[in-house]
């Protein structure tokens, strides 16, 4: 915790306002990463998940947390994210962290698969400790839409410590790179516009690295 000692002083500014988040929405430009999954057999969205945690797991101003009234740093993730089951709905699924890829891959495609079947909401998340579910980035997919800004909901507007991600439809960009949409909702008190571009930054290098 001593990084974050360093700005406790602009932790407490923040964190005595109303509603402490910052929300950025920005064009994300990446490495065009689609022919190499399309390749291996693995689907884009999954590949880009695990590449969007593994950079969360390496900006620690992303895995600051509020617990019993302190701030921790966390060291591991549990994946979550939205899908749309069979009437259009929203639900979540959720599921166990793999440092493999492919074994990543493998769980998404099964957590999302049992939401997306399912009629009523899925509570999975419910059976978590309140300091499990510290473990958590709130993650969202609108693949139709090339968005401009999002407002995600928070269970507290004052408490706003687990960070919301949210990405949309791909695009083609230049000399082989693609860009879409990507926001960021996080406590301020812990991040800045800078660990926000360098988590972007972070998640193009290990898109990099695994299509290496």
């Amino acid at each position: 915790m001593q990084n974050f000692e360093r700005r406790r002083d602009r932790f407490e500014l923040f964190d005595r306002m109303d509603s402490p988040a910052v929300n950025l929405s920005f064009t994300m430009d990446l490495p065009d990463f689609r022919p190499w999954c399309k390749a291996q057999g693995l689907p884009p969205f999954h590949v880009l998940l695990c590449a969007v945690l593994r950079a969360v797991l390496k900006v620690e101003n992303f895995r600051y947390r509020i617990f019993e009234g302190e701030v921790i740093c966390i060291d591991r993730l549990t994946p979550s994210y939205t899908v749309v089951n069979q009437h259009h709905d929203l639900n979540f699924a959720q599921f166990a962290w793999s440092d493999d890829l492919r074994e990543f891959v493998a769980r998404s495609l099964v957590a999302r698969d049992e939401a997306s079947h399912m009629g009523a909401l899925n509570d999975t998340y419910q059976g978590m400790s309140p300091r499990e579910c510290k473990n958590q980035v709130f993650v969202t997919c609108i693949p139709w839409l090339d968005f401009t800004s999002i407002q995600h909901p928070m269970a507290s507007v004052g408490s706003p410590d687990i960070p919301s991600l949210a990405w949309g439809k791909f695009r083609d960009g230049a000399n082989g790179r693609m860009q879409l949409p990507f926001s960021v909702q996080a406590h301020h008190g812990f991040v800045d516009g800078y660990h926000i571009h360098l988590l972007a930054q972070t998640i193009a290098a290990e898109l990099s690295s695994l299509i290496q």
